[in-house]
Order: structure tokens, then C-alpha cells, then sequence
């Protein structure tokens, strides 16, 4: 039984923002959102803004969403906030093509993904100390 008072507890802690139908592959978007994971949300903005992949500025909106979540919905504070998760999924796969010799025909691959972010307040031994 407390284990599921506990559960719920940390679903008030955190806020979720999901991206679909990014045009890149999940294998470049996974590199990205790699630098991130487990890390302050200021420091992974920070990352991502300097980043040079072109598709840093999509997981950045993305990470920008899930702030903007979590202090409008769920009232938790920024400064405390870090990137709990941070998770890449296949999306459809559009199939284009090109005439190659001898009337063979070259197969064109462009795929998408989605990406989900979770971020989570973690909450500093200062404020344990004086909620005590």
C-alpha cells in the first residue's frame, strides 16, 4: 500500500512533453538526446543550444515543453528540476526510390522518430531539512 502512495507521489514530480514525426533517423536523434539524460534542465539547455546537430533545436523546444509542464501544470520549480528521461521511437518511414543501371531501381529510406522527455524535481537537502 505504500508503495503505491509512493508512486504517486513521484508522478506529481514530474512533467512529460512528447515530439512526433521529427524528420531524422531514431539512431541521430538517440545522440542527442544521450547528452542530456540525467542532467539539470539548465545544463541541458545549455548543451543543446551549442549544440551543432540540426536536430539539438527540436529536443530543445521539446525540453523547453516539458518545463513549460511542469511549472504550469504540475507547480514545480524550475531550479529544481532535472531530465529523468529522455527516450527516441520509430515513426513511420517514408519509401522513395531511384533509377539505378540495368533497370534495377535504388531504394531511398527517409525515416522519422519521435522523441519523449520526462523531467523530474528533485528536491535539495535544504528543503528536506526544513519540511522536517
Amino acid at each position: 500500500m505504500s508503495d503505491k502512495s509512493q508512486n504517486q507521489n513521484e508522478e506529481k514530480l514530474e512533467a512529460i512533453a512528447k515530439v512526433r514525426m521529427l524528420k531524422t533517423s531514431p539512431q541521430k536523434l538517440n545522440l542527442v538526446s544521450k547528452m542530456i539524460r540525467n542532467k539539470p534542465v539548465n545544463v541541458a539547455l545549455a548543451q543543446l543550444k551549442f549544440s551543432r546537430k540540426r536536430i539539438a533545436l527540436d529536443v530543445k523546444k521539446c525540453l523547453e515543453s516539458a518545463v513549460a509542464n511542469a511549472e504550469n501544470n504540475h507547480d514545480l520549480d524550475i531550479e529544481e528540476l532535472i531530465v529523468s528521461e529522455a527516450f527516441v521511437g520509430k515513426n513511420l518511414v517514408l519509401k522513395r526510390g531511384r533509377p539505378r543501371a540495368r533497370g534495377r531501381y535504388g531504394k531511398i529510406l527517409k525515416p522519422f522518430s519521435q522523441l519523449t522527455i520526462k523531467v523530474r524535481q528533485v528536491l535539495q537537502d535544504n528543503d528536506k531539512e526544513e519540511k522536517v
